[in-house]
């Protein structure tokens, strides 16, 4: 039987985990065994007396820098504990923008190591010693990398094959076909005032299927016009791409 799905979390606070992960979709994934969590304690992989994992910055400056030789010892550790092959990302803001396509990509492999730095960084030379990917969740700053870590853990986790009953739902959900997703609508047929779209009412899956693309094109080209110009770019090449003829 192969490994399931595994996560390891590299960080400061082992207690932070599973945390939201240990409910709902994802929990009960856990509890099954499709996919694994690992957490190991950063500070378990410091010298000393005192365990230090961080110190200051060279060249002089504010805040304090987790130390390369800490950081490697923990991710050689992760590395030899799961499955092989896994890539290393460090939660940063100087990262590409994490996306659904990532998402799909990690899901579809043997997990991940994420390294949840805190303080000022981490010792630049990480990256290149073994090989860590930077990732970034948007352009804003937290204390530390354990919340971003377990963003991408549930975006990947729900991804996965058993953990959501329906998977068709994968397929109409926002960033799957380039657009955000289509407006939902339940009871009650009306509410203050406000109604249900008389098409969603009348049994037409065609007229259906005709109105939430189009809703869901118009959102997307008023509240994301980057991902708008991104589709309207790829239908026209779509529209415009040459038939191959077929010979009789």
């Amino acid at each position: 039987m192969s490994a399931p799905w595994t996560a390891t979390a590299l960080t400061l606070f082992p207690e932070m985990f599973p945390g939201p992960l240990g409910t709902s979709l994802a929990g009960k994934a856990l509890a099954n065994g499709i996919w694994a969590l690992q957490t190991m304690d950063i500070r378990d992989f410091a010298e000393g007396r005192h365990r230090t994992v961080d110190d200051t910055p060279a060249g002089g400056g504010a805040g304090m820098v987790m130390r390369v030789d800490v950081l490697a010892r923990a991710i050689d550790a992760a590395m030899a504990a799961g499955p092989a092959d896994r890539p290393v990302l460090y939660l940063s803001p100087r990262g590409p923008r994490f996306a659904q396509a990532f998402a799909r990509e990690l899901s579809a492999g043997p997990g991940a190591i994420f390294v949840c730095g805190r303080f000022e960084g981490v010792d630049e030379r990480i990256f290149a010693a073994r090989k860590v990917q930077e990732l970034s969740l948007g352009d804003f700053v937290l204390s530390g990398g354990e919340l971003a870590a377990m963003a991408v853990m549930d975006s990947c986790v729900r991804l996965l094959p058993g953990v959501m009953g329906d998977a068709a739902s994968h397929a109409e959900e926002s960033f799957e076909n380039g657009l955000l997703e289509y407006p939902h609508y339940t009871r009650p047929q009306s509410f203050e005032g406000f109604d249900i779209p008389a098409v969603l009412s009348g049994g037409h899956h065609r007229q259906i299927g005709e109105w939430r693309k189009a809703a869901a094109e118009e959102i997307t080209r008023n509240r994301r016009p980057d991902l708008w110009a991104a589709y309207a770019a790829r239908t026209d090449a779509l529209q415009t791409r040459p038939t191959k003829g077929r010979r009789t």
